[in-house]
């Protein structure tokens, strides 16, 4: 979901420029024995800062990228690769720092830095007070090159009543007070910890080191909470003490981790500025996060591009499958109060071919076909359900009666419907006819019933009620006996 701020998203911090040399490699040199990389193909993009604003824009945000950049042709290619982005340069005097990363193949060989001394940022924020002032957010990304060491620049950002997200390094400036989130990964928290000499003694586990360093950093900076990054294990919220909040990440591939502690940061940021309290904006930030770094991190960040990362449709799930000579199987319902039975059906199905589509009638839908008392739980938190299963592997959502145009869009090559279709035509033979595709039963897991459950849940409700006394006949029978005393 794309978050709406009531101004723009404010990003402050270094930026840089990456670029990314890739090559094929399939020989070493006569004279060493390292690989001779052939066509290379130069792929630039904002780095630092940069990323974090260059993501918020794809995103369709309105942002203001406050940054140093030197006077050098370096620095501006890095202003054109930020179109969408407003750049706030601060007065600067030293070089714009470059990183080159060389690839053969995807796999990293080295890296090449340039840029890497460090000028004088003057003490100067004219115009930043007016930008501050009208942000909806602002998300501070700090790679210790100087930017927000600025004493100005510090004394309006505590000033600051929107709140303020810190993506900290550990060499650069310590976060100001009153900042919403910091969010620093496992290493850095241990690192600041350490520092500040708050770590405490080991811990026995990586979760239980991340909660004491946390609790440490609130204090230490603070912060109203801390959120430390863990990977694949998502990330670890907390607000200086009690039991920490862990947002677990999604299961993913992942092909190249740069830039997926930006995305993070850059989510939770627009979601704190959107409203949401802080919990929320770090699970919204750990999915964002899984979600970049099984697109290819980086790699889905072509200049070129001018959307944001998403994952792939049903519609391109059925494509890759078929197109591999993969059987595709859809299934279909409303799956409101899933139960076993759905399960059932549901892992029947997809052991019938490489891929499960779940057909799944929306609201609207489902209060024609159930009535004006369904469903119980809306289309969205039906198709999170759903998609949680190990076996569904996409949900498509449907406004009509039936599902006949969601399978003119997918086009299984099997159809799988309930066991009490066995021996009887299926409504949606006709369709599935168009392309060869043709319809299954599947047996039920006998007396399992969302309309049952509902029976059953209203008639406990009801008994429930008649079994409770009415206290204000109590109420009024003691009054009455003590009035006669």
């Amino acid at each position: 979901m794309n978050r709406v701020l009531s101004g723009p998203l404010v990003v402050i911090g270094d930026a840089l420029l990456d670029i990314d040399l890739d090559g094929r490699a399939e020989r070493l040199t006569p004279d060493a024995p390292v690989p001779v990389l052939d066509e290379l193909v130069e792929h630039p993009r904002p780095g630092g800062a940069g990323l974090a604003a260059a993501m918020a824009a794809r995103d369709g945000h309105d942002v203001v990228l406050v940054t140093a950049l030197g006077d050098d042709a370096a620095g501006a290619r890095l202003e054109e690769l930020l179109a969408g982005v407003r750049v706030h340069r601060l007065s600067y005097d030293g070089p714009t720092p470059v990183k080159q990363r060389v690839r053969a193949g995807g796999q990293p060989l080295l890296r090449l830095d340039s840029g890497t001394r460090a000028g004088t940022i003057a003490d100067d924020v004219t115009g930043l007070a007016e930008v501050l002032a009208g942000a909806g957010a602002v998300l501070v990304s700090d790679y210790g090159r100087g930017v927000t060491a600025v004493p100005s620049l510090r004394a309006l950002l505590e000033e600051l009543r929107v709140p303020v997200t810190w993506d900290p390094h550990p060499r650069g400036s310590r976060p100001v007070r009153g900042v919403r989130l910091c969010t620093p990964n496992a290493a850095e928290a241990a690192s600041f910890a350490d520092a500040l000499g708050v770590s405490g003694p080991s811990g026995p586990s990586a979760l239980a080191a991340a909660g004491r360093h946390a609790d440490a950093l609130v204090g230490a900076w603070e912060a109203q909470a801390v959120a430390v990054t863990l990977g694949a294990q998502g990330a670890l919220l907390s607000y200086g003490g009690g039991t920490p909040v862990v947002a677990p990440a999604p299961a993913v591939h992942c092909i190249d981790p740069c830039g997926a502690g930006d995305r993070f940061a850059v989510t939770a940021a627009v979601g704190l500025g959107a409203g949401l309290v802080t919990a929320e904006a770090v699970q919204e930030a750990v999915c964002r996060a899984a979600e970049y770094v099984a697109a290819g991190g980086p790699a889905s960040l072509s200049a070129a591009e001018g959307h944001a990362v998403r994952s792939r449709s049903a519609e391109e799930l059925v494509g890759e499958v078929s197109a591999g000579g993969g059987t595709v199987v859809a299934t279909g319902g409303c799956f409101d109060l899933l139960h076993a039975g759905h399960v059932a059906t549901l892992r029947a199905a997809r052991r019938l071919g490489d891929c499960l589509v779940v057909c799944l009638n929306s609201d609207e839908s489902v209060r024609r076909i159930k009535g004006p008392s369904r469903p119980l739980v809306p289309a969205a938190d039906r198709a999170k359900v759903l998609e949680a299963l190990e076996c569904v592997d996409a949900v498509v959502v449907f406004d009509e009666d039936t599902p006949v145009e969601a399978l003119k869009r997918i086009r299984p090559h099997v159809w799988a419907k309930g066991g009490d279709y066995a021996g009887a035509d299926v409504p949606e033979s006709a369709v599935l006819a168009e392309w060869g595709g043709h319809a299954v039963a599947l047996p039920y897991l006998q007396g399992r019933s969302t309309t049952r459950l509902v029976e059953t849940a209203a008639e406990r409700a009801g008994a429930a009620d008649r079994a409770v006394p009415d206290r204000r006949e109590e109420v009024t029978t003691t009054t009455t006996k003590e009035t006669d005393r």
